[in-house]
């Protein structure tokens, strides 16, 4: 496996960073250029340097940076002959993990780096746990499962398509230098697949799918007592259904439930400030642990004037009636409501002493003369 230290070497991907900030990623290929918007980057000054090497690009053919299907597109952009100008620097170094996740190729929408953060913390996800992830998507999140469990673990990843899976597995051998041996894909439907797992195995599942709802059986067959179960959804309507799920089964814990926002700032001198835009919502990560078999989850007791599942449409007008005083925002002592009655009669009483009322009728008499 690439150790991904020490000179850059053929085949390894590399991003380049302008002093504006732009980035590009590209692998390295001898005799090979990464076309920029400031001329070409040849591949052959970048292979045998040191990572913070400086790049400048060299000049481009005018003919490159022209469209090749519709010409007559670029025939009044004369400032497009400017980008084949070199002399651009580039700072060359490997891409963090996050960066390859949001460069690489992709068939499917794949999670932020925030999200795969909190998925890896949350769900206690460290070297040499045995982890099942069901839904490898672009392999977002089975390359930040890989790193996080090592060589000394091992990762089985289930995924529906057969496409997505071979996405998945070109991303993580571009990325390796080789098919990581900890790895296992699998392709199929999860409870199939699952089906054929051995029982109370993983120390950890990660689910990322539309219903994981459905999948909570086979889970909890292949985890070990105490495992962690983190599953990510979109919708509000995922989560709440997932989550009146694990209390349904009984041999989960309460779920927690999560969101995380994401704002960069800049700082220049005195000119500090958040970033105009932001990442906010992209999906929810519901974590849950397995029970050992044959104990229940304990639960908090609910309150009845807490009824959350009845639907008020259907009770009858009595109940309703029923309902809205039980409710507890309703519930307020006669000494309370007397005390907070007299302290708006207070209030209003200081406005008519400054003639705010008395100005406010005066003006509504104006403008009805006929009315008064």
């Amino acid at each position: 496996m690439n150790p991904r230290r020490g000179a850059f070497v053929a085949g390894e991907k590399v991003q380049f960073t302008d002093r504006k900030g732009k980035k590009i990623t590209d692998q390295l290929v001898p005799g090979g250029s990464t076309q920029t918007e400031h001329g070409l980057i040849l591949h052959d000054d970048v292979i045998g340097a040191v990572e913070g090497t400086v790049i400048t690009t060299v000049h481009a053919k005018r003919e490159a940076q022209v469209n090749q299907v519709y010409p007559e597109k670029d025939k009044n952009k004369p400032w497009k002959s400017s980008r084949a100008i070199g002399g651009w620097e580039y700072a060359a170094m490997r891409p963090r993990l996050a960066d390859y996740v949001l460069s690489m190729p992709r068939g499917a929408q794949i999670m932020y780096p925030k999200d795969i953060a909190q998925v890896i913390q949350l769900g206690d996800i460290r070297s040499g746990l045995r982890v099942l992830e069901s839904g490898a998507g672009s392999g977002a999140m089975s390359l930040n499962l890989l790193d996080a469990v090592g060589e000394s673990g091992h990762l089985t990843t289930i995924e529906l398509r057969s496409e997505f899976a071979r996405v998945a597995e070109a991303n993580a051998t571009l990325y390796y230098g080789e098919k990581p041996a900890w790895w296992r894909l699998l392709t199929g439907d999860f409870d199939s697949v699952a089906a054929e797992l051995p029982e109370h195995w993983f120390d950890r599942i990660m689910l990322d799918m539309l219903d994981p709802w459905n999948r909570l059986e086979q889970a909890y067959r292949v985890i070990a007592p105490g495992g962690v179960l983190v599953c990510y959804v979109t919708t509000t309507t995922q989560m709440s259904r997932l989550a009146e799920a694990l209390r349904a089964a009984g041999c989960w814990t309460e779920p927690q439930i999560q969101e995380t926002l994401e704002r960069t700032w800049k700082a220049q001198g005195l000119a500090v400030r958040p970033d105009h835009q932001m990442i906010g919502h992209t999906g929810f990560l519901v974590i849950s642990r397995a029970m050992a078999p044959g104990f229940a989850a304990l639960k908090k007791r609910e309150r009845y004037s807490k009824d959350t599942v009845t639907d008020v449409d259907e009770l009858t007008e009595e109940q309703r009636e029923a309902r809205l005083e039980e409710l507890e925002l309703r519930d307020i002592s006669d000494h309370k409501l007397r005390k907070v009655l007299r302290d708006l009669g207070r209030q209003v009483g200081e406005l008519g002493e400054l003639g705010v009322i008395g100005a406010s009728e005066q003006s509504e008499e104006s403008e009805n003369p006929q009315e008064s």
